[in-house]
């Protein structure tokens, strides 16, 4: 049996964070919870330290501050590789990304090494968002095919599953990116390298709980990190 990792950033996410948990733990097979929590004001990260305490299935990282959700990514990929997990599941707390999709992930995986649910892989699945937020993603994902060359149509989502050969193939300590910049970069990353990639389709729901953590810096540091990334890609420079 695969032991399975499903980390969770949070920030001020503590009116989700109890019934994901639920959600999560009650799915079918022997899966435990990583929650990376940035000093939430709201107490995420003392209610879930609390939970783990009487449920050995959830885990809780408490970080000083609201460091970013790659670096959050980082760190419960080094705590899933260090704690000798084989596949790592990363997905929102704000029931953006529907557990009940994690079985279909965890199938996909056992032939592939990096599943992306994507949310244009059938025409647009995505609900409840703003048309100009929804054109923004949209067409931020045909920019970075364009530019990266990845066979991917939802290079940006953050609903994602990795066997952990791929993860210790990539130096995480040179992950430095945030937001939608980060979700190329790892996919680059796993392209380029070779491994076996798949996208499933999802449909994705806005929030309906908490603020939302995007912003124009975000998407910024995404539109320069594509060109980065082509740059190393050419100059033998990426790992």
């Amino acid at each position: 049996m695969k032991k399975v990792l499903v980390i969770i950033p949070t920030y001020n996410e503590r009116t989700n964070i109890e019934n994901m948990i639920e959600e999560v733990l009650s799915l079918p097979g022997e899966l435990e919870i990583l929650v990376v929590d940035d000093n939430s004001p709201d107490g995420t990260g003392e209610y879930v330290k609390e939970v783990s305490q009487r449920d050995s299935r959830v885990h809780v990282l408490q970080r000083e501050g609201k460091m970013g959700l790659g670096t959050a990514y980082v760190a419960g990929f080094k705590y899933m590789l260090s704690n000798n997990y084989d596949i790592a599941v990363q997905m929102d707390a704000d029931f953006s990304h529907d557990p009940k999709v994690i079985p279909e992930f965890l199938k996909s995986i056992e032939e592939n090494d990096l599943v992306i649910g994507s949310r244009y892989i059938q025409g647009v699945n995505v609900i409840n968002w703003p048309m100009k937020r929804l054109l923004l993603s949209y067409f931020a994902n045909i920019y970075t095919k364009v530019i990266t060359g990845m066979p991917v149509k939802d290079a940006t989502g953050g609903f994602k599953c990795f066997r952990r050969e791929v993860l210790e193939s990539i130096n995480l300590d040179n992950i430095h990116s945030n937001g939608y910049s980060f979700q190329i970069e790892m996919n680059f990353k796993t392209f380029r390298k070779g491994f076996r990639c798949k996208e499933i389709p999802i449909i994705f729901m806005d929030r309906v709980e908490g603020e939302s953590k995007m912003s124009k810096k975000i998407v910024r540091e995404a539109i320069t990190m594509v060109w980065k990334l082509r740059f190393k890609a050419v100059f033998g420079t990426l790992n």
